[in-house]
């Protein structure tokens, strides 16, 4: 095993350090069938060990990409592990990814294997093979409705392992050989962007960019070999490559996969994870369902959750940042642990979380808070699928809702002329492949990253502020300064709305989409006895219009009170009849908004929101979960919300 500076050089290095430190603790957890299946970094190894033979008896050769698809699950990790210890590069890809979006990045990367957990997965890749060719294998982890396939290409994953374990005289000097000359430079893996403005583009990480990084992360927060995480996110998503196997090989802590995303809250509850990262949206759709059940709750445990949580809301954060607090106070949040708070973080899931994230986009500061009175050490952190994830972090005892932290340790960061990020770091990517003109619009020859986020640094504590995505903050017409991101997380801290997208760039005032949250007004539409039979029917309900314009016109008098963004109010609006959604491309597969598709698509509704009209008839294509296209016809009725005057006129008005 060769290192640098006493550091292993690879991915699969660790892997061999872990087995030799600590063999028989857990590695891996899967629950299947209900019952949670282990696998120590002993057996770990095994397994991986007999995936890169079975994969070299198919022919793997170094510098091979090998696609790796399907949900979290132990298996599909091993095969990425496998994959590096052979020389070759495993392309982990969303799982919920389309046909077309699926072969672009199959062609991209030229994967001649491609590793799939079921039969959706093996159907999508055969379906892209009438205009993709390079793949030469197919390897399927679960059985169930494969069995008439042809498989002459296509080889169960047991199949490929026991291959593996009968050749492993054959191939043990080979694989040795190839493993020792994985260097530090290497590259561990390649990921796909989000594609929030085109064509997804590869990146490729090093071994040195994920173990630096992973490395430096993991000491930031202590992180230890006896933490637990849960492993719930998109593979092919940086966060959970470092997460689940960059911090998990590096620290040796156990790994674990829920049964299903549905049983995902259920599984989190019993695994009861020491380290947890969840984007914005998972916060916000679990503390819907809390206010949710909260409402259907007896009047006498409604106060009582109410007047505790604004207890807590006062003094949990200092309790948490071990700032003084008054004994009587310490006493209340006491009583109010043993009565609400703790019983409310065992039900989440939450009760043994020591170090909690949450990134991807800005959440809202009421629902951060919200987290943080509970205990729970919930923190925010800045990062880019270009810089093996993080940028910045929040260190303990300085967590705010408004700023994403201090510069990880070994990153560096400055803030160019226009107010856009840039950083270098260990983490920093090596290429994006096939694509050297992006790599040198990205990367400078001194190794300075454009973020494409424009932010500011405090010069108070050195924490960064993020304001918006660069090329989205712009100029209305009266001069103000727009900033779309800002207001829209204010609105979707509503547990109401999901998803918001505000116009105004180059415009005299400021126009809104909102997507209503259908669960959250669903079941306010249950407990109120009103019918509806779609979401566009509930969306267009007059009370529910009602209710989005009361919210609206309340970020508006918030937005107002910010001098810089005030000229940002919404003053019209309009309730979308369907959800934004991946699959028509109106989102990324990190449910980031596609602003050009969406100011694209939805061209006669923003002309409608500016042109005075109070209603628009419009024709939406949809595609349906089977593939299938259609259309969705809707009048839509568009309200005028009330704006508020900015904090500073008032104040010059009055004086």
């Amino acid at each position: 095993m060769r290192a640098v500076s006493g550091v292993p050089e690879s991915v699969p290095a660790l892997l061999a350090r872990n087995v030799a430190q600590f063999p028989s603790k857990p590695a891996y957890r899967e629950k299947e069938f209900g019952i949670w299946q282990t696998w120590t970094w002993a057996e770990t190894a095994e397994e991986i060990q007999a995936i890169a033979y079975g994969l070299m008896a198919l022919g793997a050769e170094k510098g091979d990409y090998i696609a790796i698809i399907g949900r979290n699950r132990p298996a599909l990790y091993w095969s990425m592990v496998a994959a590096m210890k052979i020389g070759a590069i495993p392309v982990p890809m969303y799982q919920d990814a389309v046909a077309e979006e699926m072969a672009y990045v199959l062609d991209h990367a030229g994967a001649r294997f491609a590793v799939c957990g079921d039969q959706e997965q093996v159907d999508k890749v055969i379906e892209v093979q009438e205009t993709v060719h390079c793949i030469e294998h197919i390897i399927y982890q679960d059985p169930r409705g494969l069995r008439k396939y042809d498989h002459s290409r296509l080889h169960a994953l047991a199949d490929v392992q026991a291959e593996g374990r009968a050749a492993h005289e054959r191939f043990e000097r080979q694989l040795a050989e190839r493993e020792a000359a994985v260097g530090y430079d290497d590259t561990c893996v390649m990921l796909y962007t989000s594609g929030t403005t085109g064509k997804s583009k590869g990146v490729v990480l090093s071994n040195r960019n994920v173990i630096e990084t992973a490395k430096n992360s993991s000491e930031f927060d202590r992180l230890r070999p006896s933490d637990e995480t849960l492993a719930y996110l998109p593979m092919a998503w940086v966060g959970d490559f470092i997460f689940s196997i960059g911090q998990a090989y590096w620290t040796g802590f156990c790994t674990n996969c829920p049964e299903s995303p549905d049983t995902m809250m259920t599984d989190l509850r019993e695994i009861g994870p020491t380290y947890f990262f969840a984007p914005p949206r998972v916060f916000e759709t679990t503390l819907t369902t809390v206010m949710i059940r909260m409402e259907d709750a007896g009047a006498f445990k409604r106060a009582m959750f109410h007047y505790f949580m604004d207890h807590a809301k006062r003094v949990g954060p200092a309790l948490l940042d071990g700032k003084p607090v008054g004994a009587i106070d310490r006493l209340k949040y006491w009583i109010g642990d043993k009565l609400i708070y703790g019983p409310l973080k065992n039900t989440l899931g939450f009760t043994r979380v020591r170090v909690g994230y949450t990134a991807g986009e800005a959440i809202g500061p009421e629902i951060f808070d919200f987290y943080r009175s509970l205990g729970i050490n919930l923190k925010q952190l800045y990062g880019q699928t270009e810089a093996t994830v993080f940028i910045t972090q929040q260190p303990d005892g300085e967590v705010r809702a408004d700023t994403v932290g201090v510069p990880s340790p070994g990153v560096e960061i400055r803030i160019g002329d226009s107010g856009e990020i840039y950083y270098r770091s260990p983490g920093t990517f090596v290429e994006y492949y096939k694509n050297a003109e992006s790599t040198a619009d990205t990367k400078d020859p001194e190794g300075w990253v454009a973020t494409g986020d424009a932010g500011f640094i405090e010069e108070s504590t050195g924490h960064l502020r993020i304001i918006d995505r660069a090329k989205d903050v712009g100029k209305m017409a009266n001069g103000n300064l727009f900033a779309p991101k800002y207001v829209e997380n204010k609105l979707k801290f509503y547990p109401n709305i999901l998803e918001s997208v505000v116009f105004g760039a180059g415009r005299e005032y400021c126009t809104a989409f909102i997507n209503i949250d259908l669960a959250a007004v669903g079941n306010w539409a249950e407990r109120n006895n009103i019918a509806y039979a779609s979401y566009q029917e509930l969306a267009g309900h007059q009370q529910v219009l009602d209710t989005i314009q009361q919210h609206v016109e309340e970020v508006n008098k918030s937005v107002a009170q910010d001098p810089m963004l005030s000229g940002c109010q919404v003053h019209r609006f309009l309730v979308l009849h369907k959800e934004l959604d991946a699959d028509d491309g109106e989102l990324t597969r990190t449910r980031k908004v596609r602003r050009k598709i969406i100011n694209e698509k939805f061209e006669d509704l923003v002309t409608a929101l500016y042109d005075g009209s109070t209603e628009i008839y419009t024709e939406t294509e949809v595609t349906y979960e089977d593939g299938r296209k259609g259309k969705i016809k809707a009048t839509l009725e568009i309200r005028d919300a009330k704006v508020v005057e900015p904090a500073g006129q008032t104040q010059v008005a009055a004086q």
